[in-house]
């Protein structure tokens, strides 16, 4: 049912109030009484009870007796009025809201044609798949394949990492080991050198013997040469005084010979001797002296080698202390890279997983709201069918009753012979008549 229909039964009803209220003017009270009454199309008539009723044919005017009526007061009756006028109200509010209602749903039903637009696209795409999900399962992919690099990055580093640590445990037991063998040969190197102080002053001792010896040989060949001059002095003073004794009788010269031959031998034989012990004694020191310096040399080259051996393991353990401060640097760095990528997957995971949820909520949220329009659009459905039903059941009740004449009319009992009226009549009570005209243009009363 459309606006203009409700609008036009409103205005037909407000019509047709309105000539019953003129047709009802005739009978104000400043009229003295009525030539007759005029139901339009049909009359009434008179039953055997009293009661009028209203005939299809037509009747013929009533004559009455103008002196034998009395003056009429007839007013419209104000609840009716007011029935009328709240009905009147009511209609326009209800027309109103039903305006507003037509509004609101022909929006809804934009609004629904849109969404089932949608939805049919939607569905019309296949499994529900939006476009928006294959971009995050390519970025979430992408983000899991550099996690799957991450991961082998991090797994090759820590198994480099196992390996420097490792090479540095090797190096650490090398150097130990070194460092073992450094205080070893640092022992060697003092108790050789020790060795080489005490051979030293072993030599200077031997040195100073063989000087001092060298100064008792020389003391010993000077007293010796000495104690043979003053031999040779006294075997001279002793030929001179054999000499002088030769009254004796002895061979003098024999005895000088002798002696002195015995005294060279003697001599010489100490000579020998002396000369002997002092070239073995010479000739050993002088091979210890050989001895000493060669082990003074081995010695020296020893502490050399060790010195040299000592530098290079110095210049080696430096070497390895930077590769160990390289490594562990490389090390930290890369433990650091690592934490600092698995962060960074880790972060833009959870921003994924937050725009996945946030998607999903977009979604569900948009689910929700098309459920609640759907559920508004039905309780609209069923608010407007329950108006098209109310408003087509007053469409009806107005069709059946759409004027409504209400007339009070003074009625008199007469008694007619042969056709004719006496002039005696008796008052009788008021009659209301309610003149109702249908669809179809029939009237009918009642009273």
């Amino acid at each position: 049912m459309s606006l203009s229909r409700t609008k036009r039964i409103s205005s037909s009803s407000s019509m047709r109030s309105s000539s019953g209220s003129r047709r009802l003017s005739g009978f104000g009270p400043g009229q003295g009484g009525f030539t007759g009454v005029s139901l339009s199309s049909s009359s009434l008539y008179t039953g055997s009870n009293g009661h009028h009723h209203g005939l299809g044919a037509p009747l013929a005017s009533l004559s009455v007796n103008k002196s034998l009526l009395a003056p009429l007061n007839l007013e419209i009756d104000p609840s009716l009025s007011m029935s009328r006028a709240h009905e009147k109200e009511q209609i326009k509010s209800l027309n109103n809201r039903f305006a507003s209602f037509i509004d609101k749903v022909r929006f809804l039903e934009q609004q629904n044609k849109m969404l089932e637009t949608k939805l049919e696209l939607l569905q019309g795409q296949g499994v529900g798949r939006s476009n928006v999900e294959p971009l995050f399962e390519a970025y979430m992919a992408g983000l899991r394949r550099q996690m799957d690099l991450v991961n082998n990055d991090k797994t090759k580093l820590d198994g480099e990492l196992r390996n420097m640590q490792g090479l540095v445990e090797d190096y650490k037991h090398k150097y130990e080991d070194e460092i073992n063998k450094r205080n070893n040969l640092e022992n060697d190197f003092v108790i050789l050198k020790k060795d080489v102080d005490s051979a030293y002053l072993v030599k200077a001792d031997l040195e100073d013997k063989v000087g001092a010896l060298t100064d008792e040989i020389n003391f010993l060949r000077n007293v010796y040469d000495e104690e043979l001059r003053e031999l040779q002095a006294s075997i001279k003073d002793t030929s001179v005084v054999v000499q002088m004794d030769n009254s004796r009788s002895l061979n003098m010269e024999q005895i000088v010979a002798e002696v002195k031959a015995q005294y060279e031998e003697i001599a010489a034989r100490s000579r020998e001797e002396a000369e002997a012990w002092y070239k073995s004694k010479f000739d050993q020191m002088s091979v210890q002296a050989s001895q000493f310096g060669d082990e003074l040399r081995i010695v020296k080259g020893e502490v050399a080698e060790v010195n040299r051996l000592i530098s290079r393991l110095q210049s080696e353990i430096e070497a390895v202390k930077a590769q160990r401060a390289s490594l562990e640097n490389q090390l930290a760095e890369a433990e650091e890279r690592g934490e600092l990528a698995v962060k960074e997957a880790k972060a833009r995971t959870r921003d994924l997983e937050d725009a996945l949820q946030r998607a999903k909520q977009d979604m569900a949220r948009q689910l929700r709201e098309y459920q609640d329009l759907m559920n508004l659009k039905l309780a609209l459905d069923i608010e407007i069918a329950t108006y098209r039903k109310l408003l087509e059941g007053e469409e009806d009740r107005l069709g059946q009753q759409s004027i409504l004449n209400i007339q009070a009319v003074s009625t008199y009992s007469t008694k007619s012979t042969n056709g004719y009226h006496s002039n005696s009549s008796s008052p009788a009570p008021k009659l209301l008549i309610k003149t109702t005209e249908t669809r179809d243009n029939s009237r009918y009363s009642t009273h």
